[in-house]
């Protein structure tokens, strides 16, 4: 599968820690040079991509600055030429309830878990579609259709949201050789489950998982490894479930 990747280029937001980091290092493994979007640390993904023998580029950027993102395009191409491949993983995850919202912390949630996206697809995919080829692959979450076990209100529209953003681009992109896909992962082992919830939430959700145990940052990589390779230029507009059997449809 890693042949076809060499010398390709992704952009990944939120790539400075977590599950980006883990795209970033699985994708540089495969020879794809690698842009981290992020507003925090970075240093050591660039470790891990430079370790991958693959170039790294580290742009600042807050992706629902609309200035920010167009400043993430324009140093993607001077430095790279394109963007082969976006991973939208940037995202936010509030444990407000509804009620105790206030609509600047709901605007502030769909600025940074839809609105964002909206800008990184419009900066890459013109770029994409003139070239004939493109991946875009979108982090959705199983809220969509839970409704957010753990999760608010607020962030789980956010992710069905996303769900529709990448059904109608993926419609929108399928003939010009750009394929927009997304991954919907339950529980993946990050900060936001050792350090988000408390041990009685963990034992509970646990207790529900079939597979009895939380989702490795490697697993998820693979996914998304998978989704960008050439090979997966069939399959568009899909919602990968990864969640150790949580949701079954």
């Amino acid at each position: 599968m890693g042949k076809g990747h060499k010398d390709k280029v992704a952009v990944i937001t939120g790539a400075g820690a977590g599950i980006g980091q883990a795209f970033a290092k699985r994708l540089a493994e495969d020879g794809v040079h690698i842009v981290i979007a992020d507003t925090g640390p970075t240093e050591d993904t660039v470790k891990l991509v430079k370790a991958a023998g693959r170039e790294a580029l580290v742009v600042k950027c807050d992706v629902s600055s609309q200035e920010d993102v167009a400043k993430l395009k324009k140093e993607t191409e001077q430095k790279f030429g394109r963007a082969d491949i976006l991973v939208n993983n940037a995202g936010i995850y509030p444990l407000k309830r509804f009620e105790e919202m206030t609509f600047a912390d709901w605007r502030h949630i769909m600025s940074i878990n839809l609105d964002a996206h909206f800008l990184t697809c419009h900066a890459f995919i013109p770029g994409m579609k003139a070239r004939g080829w493109g991946r875009i692959i979108n982090v959705c979450s199983l809220a969509a259709k839970t409704g957010g076990l753990t999760a608010g209100t607020a962030y789980a529209t956010s992710k069905g949201a996303m769900t529709s953003l990448t059904f109608s681009l993926a419609r929108e992109s399928a003939a010009h050789g750009v394929t927009v896909n997304g991954i919907s992962p339950a529980y993946v082992k990050t900060p936001m489950i050792t350090e988000g919830l408390n041990e009685a939430q963990r034992r509970h959700l646990l207790s529900q998982i079939p597979v009895g145990r939380f989702c490795e940052p490697e697993e998820f990589a693979h996914a998304v490894r998978f989704l960008a390779s050439p090979l997966a230029g069939f399959i568009t507009g899909e919602i990968v479930d990864v969640n150790g059997g949580l949701q079954m449809d």
